[in-house]
């Protein structure tokens, strides 16, 4: 009955990327309309995929969808292919029985993680994977917990392969998310997790303590990503929350929803972003000891000489995908410049939730901003006010760059894919 009911699961998906007009601009009327500055043309090129998490575009122009849950016996890894270019996709196949969130193509292969493991897929001449039911393991054994669970990763030049541990917390409280309950000092969480762990990308079979702490001080990652210009990792951090919850006599509710920023870190090794004792502060511009660490939101302390991001975004937007452009479709100023996908936030009330979009960071030859985000794709999560995550229509996650130049996004609600293009 189970194969049944997935036959006609994935019938039904076939019928609707077969029957999608190929000459719609944007996405389906009843959902939404994306905002994107003059030049640029969205399209749908599959509606509905499952829990989208991140993807990757293989030089045929295969695409490889990561799923965060299993359902009915389907796989963790879907590939898409639009077998007679009519700009809608198909699913091909899939394979992998994991869930996940980390994908990428490296050197001849297809890595992928799990929330414990990281494997890798070789790759034939045509760009397909060889052999999908024994997948080489790379890295076992990596530390999960309830939450910041998830594994991004991310590959140098270098032969080396980058993995997010997050920590399972909000501040390292002896009792999480307790109002009046300290912070450990030292954080033992930091021994095992929040931070970005290394690896080599070659070797198979390492367990978790082979791995290198790259690191530290990073509470969760989700978009992960390396600049090939400035040869340095780059990483966006999901800020801690509650802030008015736990210490009403230090933060208002305003402060609350707009505290921590979302910060984008160039992570060299041995970094140190400061989690669990300190959060940035964007409207002082420094960081700030933690109220559980005997901060008064405003004074630094220990936190003045910990690693400073490159740039700050408003609190609770989420951050989980990172993509730096390398493409030649788009304008020249899109070139080495940096996307980022914000999933939406959940903890701003009373205020509207915040975040549900795509931004662009332009960057220079020092790999650093060389002016302001701006917003590149709007208009998500719909026409209503959102006062819940469960209000949005779709929620963007992954990002991708296809051999063209074009550009991939995914959502997280429905299984949405839209492919960017720059017409001239």
């Amino acid at each position: 009955m189970q194969n049944k009911i997935l036959c006609w699961a994935v019938l039904a998906v076939f019928v609707l990327a077969s029957f999608a007009p190929v000459s719609d601009p944007i996405v389906a009327q009843e959902d939404v309309s994306l905002q994107l500055p003059q030049g640029f043309q969205a399209t749908t090129i599959i509606p509905e995929l499952g829990r989208n998490r991140h993807l990757v575009v293989q030089s045929n122009g295969d695409i490889y969808v990561k799923l965060d849950k299993l359902k009915d016996g389907a796989k963790g890894i879907v590939i898409l292919r639009d077998a007679n270019k009519d700009g809608q996709y198909e699913i091909a196949s899939s394979f992998g029985d994991y869930a996940g969130t980390g994908i990428a193509i490296k050197n001849g292969y297809l890595y992928a993680s799990s929330d414990d493991q990281v494997f890798r897929y070789k790759l034939n001449k045509k760009g397909e994977v060889e052999n999908t039911d024994k997948p080489e393991i790379i890295v076992t054994g990596l530390v999960k917990g309830r939450q910041h669970q998830t594994k991004s990763i991310a590959l140098d030049n270098a032969g080396n392969i980058y993995v997010n541990i997050g920590a399972p917390s909000n501040a390292c409280q002896e009792q999480d998310r307790s109002k009046g309950s300290p912070g450990q000092d030292p954080c033992p969480i930091l021994e095992t997790a929040g931070g970005i762990w290394q690896f080599r990308a070659d070797k198979l079979n390492q367990s978790y303590a082979e791995g290198t702490r790259y690191a530290t001080g990073i509470r969760n990652v989700v978009g992960l990503d390396w600049n090939a210009q400035a040869n340095e990792l780059y990483a966006m951090q999901h800020g801690r929350d509650q802030f008015f919850q736990l210490y009403p006599e230090m933060y208002t509710e305003q402060q609350s929803a707009e505290l921590p920023a979302e910060e984008l870190f160039m992570v060299k090794k041995g970094s140190n972003f400061g989690w669990p004792y300190c959060y940035y502060d964007q409207y002082q511009k420094k960081k700030i000891l933690a109220p559980e660490y005997g901060g008064d939101s405003k004074k630094q302390g220990r936190c003045e000489g910990v690693d400073q991001p490159v740039m700050a975004f408003p609190g609770h937007w989420a951050p989980n995908g990172l993509l730096f452009y390398t493409g030649k479709m788009f304008p020249s100023k899109y070139k080495n410049g940096a996307f980022i996908a914000f999933h939406g936030s959940w903890n701003r009330a009373p205020l509207e939730q915040q975040g549900y979009k795509v931004v662009f960071v332009p960057f220079g030859k020092d790999g650093k901003p060389s002016g302001d985000y701006e917003v590149f794709a709007n208009g998500f999560a719909g026409a209503g006010v959102v006062q819940s995550p469960r209000d949005a229509k779709f929620r963007p996650c992954g990002l991708a760059q296809g051999p063209d130049g074009a550009l991939y996004i995914s959502d997280s609600v429905k299984g949405r894919i839209w492919k960017i293009v720059y017409k001239k």
